[in-house]
């Protein structure tokens, strides 16, 4: 899961209704095992200022083991952003990272950013469950 679903789900007031924040809550009422980078953690909860708040949302993401790169994963991670940027696809450091990790492993990546869209033309991305 990317940030942009995690936020529809857990950061709105009330909860986005976005077929892809839908996916996320059957996924989890099935039990699927979902997994979280840590800096996807990092980006769902910085700027949230209020403590209670933050409090709630790390509680909310407690149960979904974090996982985290290797040395491998930023070298594909910056292989993948070079690519991108002959073809003229822009997206963040974070999210090449994510798409690395993903591709990499094959694992597929709930997302609603379309950075990623771009990215699965240069590099395979399962972008669906």
């Amino acid at each position: 899961m990317d940030t942009s679903v995690w936020s529809l789900a857990l950061r709105r007031e009330p909860p986005s209704d976005h077929p892809k924040v839908e996916l996320l809550r059957r996924l989890i009422e099935s039990g699927e095992d979902l997994l979280m980078l840590g800096i996807i953690l990092t980006e769902v909860l910085q700027g949230v200022r209020d403590k209670n708040r933050f409090d709630k949302l790390k509680e909310a993401l407690a149960p979904f083991p974090l996982i985290e790169p290797e040395r491998q994963d930023y070298v594909h991670a910056a292989e993948i952003r070079n690519r991108c940027q002959e073809k003229g696809i822009q997206a963040s450091t974070i999210d090449f990272l994510i798409a690395s990790y993903a591709s990499r492993r094959q694992m597929p990546l709930l997302s609603t950013d379309l950075d990623f869209d771009r990215i699965a033309t240069v590099v395979p991305l399962k972008l669906e469950f």
